[in-house]
């Protein structure tokens, strides 16, 4: 069984948190605007290739329940944003133009080739999400560059996704630290990639709120 510590629960809540704020920011505002398709279809592969072992491998309700929340929002945020109007009509395709199969390709490959049992294809399917996931905020990324900025909700909302990494690594440090022969290099490594994409992110959010208070929008210098 997983191991719990405050750590991981703090992660756990700011990515549940996550989920919160951009159901908010869809019924609210009834707009897409500024929130990338392709890095939210990108989080619909991870959390469904991760928790293919939703069907045979039960470790505890708490676990269970997050699977499900995960891959249950992931799917609706794309729907909505697919199909929901007048949200789709919100949505900015020419901004929104990262080239994904740069990250699923490699991912693919890495998970197949980098993995923790090459006997066995749900742990090639694991590894591929874990390579998926480090890079997944990319396109949201680009997306904000290409815009200037985001609004302060979107703001919030990839502040938290970031949070959810960053305690997450100090949950794998506190695991290392407290518990015999644990050792995740796939994990600790992705993660660590992850979070440093989201550095730059956060040091200009807490500038913006510093300046100009906690509902200001983002402001980045466009590409």
């Amino acid at each position: 069984m997983v191991a719990m510590n405050v750590f991981r629960l703090l992660g756990d809540t700011a990515h549940l948190l996550s989920f919160i704020v951009m159901f908010w920011k869809l019924f609210t505002s009834k707009s897409v605007s500024g929130i990338s398709l392709k890095t939210q279809f990108l989080y619909v592969i991870v959390f469904s290739f991760r928790y293919l072992d939703i069907f045979w491998n039960f470790l505890s309700i708490y676990n269970t329940i997050m699977k499900i929340i995960f891959i249950a929002s992931s799917v609706s945020i794309v729907c909505v944003m697919k199909f929901g109007t007048p949200h789709k009509d919100t949505y900015n395709r020419e901004d929104d133009a990262f080239p994904t199969a740069y990250l699923i390709v490699p991912a693919l490959i890495m998970g197949v080739a980098i993995n923790q049992d090459h006997e066995s294809p749900f742990e090639m399917c694991w590894a591929f999400s874990i390579y998926l996931e480090a890079v997944a905020i990319l396109p949201q990324l680009f997306m904000l560059q290409k815009q200037g900025g985001a609004e302060s909700l979107t703001g919030h909302y990839i502040l938290l996704l970031g949070l959810y990494r960053l305690f997450y690594i100090l949950n794998w440090i506190y695991r290392y630290a407290t518990e015999p022969h644990y050792m995740q290099l796939i994990v600790w490594v992705s993660g660590a990639i992850q979070t440093a994409l989201y550095l730059d992110f956060f040091y200009t959010y807490m500038k913006s709120k510093r300046e100009r208070g906690i509902d200001a929008a983002i402001e980045i210098d466009a590409v």
